[in-house]
């Protein structure tokens, strides 16, 4: 069986973050491992303390993994700070690690900031250059490009310059826009759209954790970039339009939607 590691926080709620990785990979057929970077307490509408774990035991996680079962991917989250951002760089190098997808996590969806305000650059000249593919969403997208992103033309400018400053494919997640939720990927100098029509369901906390561990999840499966992209984001809009309703504020998606199994009939 194929496995991915996943390298990111962890989410009360289980709707973002490691908990979101796991059941993505799961449910698209692989195993999961992982790799804590930090303790979030959150919920629907707030978080109220995140607690990033000691430099060397992320260490030493990552090190158990690769030592006894190697991933076929890799799918980064959340890095809270410098020493994090440094030491995952250095391990996935020093193990050679492919198929590497990164989220850029820097604020939360309810605007908490994630991680310390050096760390865009931190990203771009560590991580960024060992990647296949780093999902920035737009307002992540316009503080690592420098461009202010207002149409589709703002999105390919912002991803063609992260693309060639940091050699890494690039999808800017349409997830923001106010007009659909369109994806726009840019990699070999080429860009291409991947469209969907918006949602009208609030619950969509998690959505970029869940689209970056798809899409690793079917790189590890040996779609090319093309494909795991397309695939992932069919995914991601199952998960969004099965609908769940949890929580007072903006609710995790059903991750399990498609899920048709014996074990999963209720009494």
């Amino acid at each position: 069986m194929k496995t991915v590691l996943t390298i990111a926080g962890s989410d009360s709620i289980s709707g973002a973050g490691i908990q979101a990785d796991i059941k993505t990979v799961t449910m698209n057929g692989l195993y999961a491992t992982c790799a804590i970077t930090a303790v979030t307490a959150q919920n629907t509408f707030q978080i109220s303390r995140v607690y990033p774990l000691p430099p060397e035991l992320l260490e030493n996680q990552i090190d158990a993994v690769f030592e006894d079962i190697p991933p076929d991917a890799v799918k980064v989250g959340m890095l809270p700070n410098a020493e994090h951002i440094i030491m995952t760089a250095n391990k996935l190098a020093y193990y050679g690690a492919k198929n590497i997808v990164l989220d850029p996590v820097l604020y939360a969806g309810v605007g908490t900031p994630l991680s310390e305000s050096d760390s865009p650059l931190l990203l771009k000249s560590r991580l960024f250059p060992l990647c296949t593919l780093v999902t920035p969403n737009i307002p992540e997208a316009e503080i690592l490009s420098g461009v202010k992103i207002q149409n589709e033309k703002d999105m390919t400018l912002a991803a063609k310059r992260i693309a060639e400053e940091c050699s890494c494919a690039v999808l800017i997640k349409g997830g923001h826009s106010s007009k659909n939720a369109d994806d726009l990927l840019y990699t070999n100098n080429k860009s291409c759209r991947f469209c969907s029509d918006r949602i009208d369901n609030k619950n969509t906390h998690g959505t970029g954790c869940t689209l970056s561990s798809a899409i690793a999840a079917n790189l590890a499966k040996g779609f090319d970039l093309f494909e795991a992209v397309a695939r992932a984001k069919e995914y991601v809009t199952g998960a969004i339009t099965a609908m769940l309703d949890l929580g007072k504020g903006v609710g995790p998606m059903n991750h399990a939607f498609d899920l048709d199994s014996h074990f999963f009939a209720e009494r």
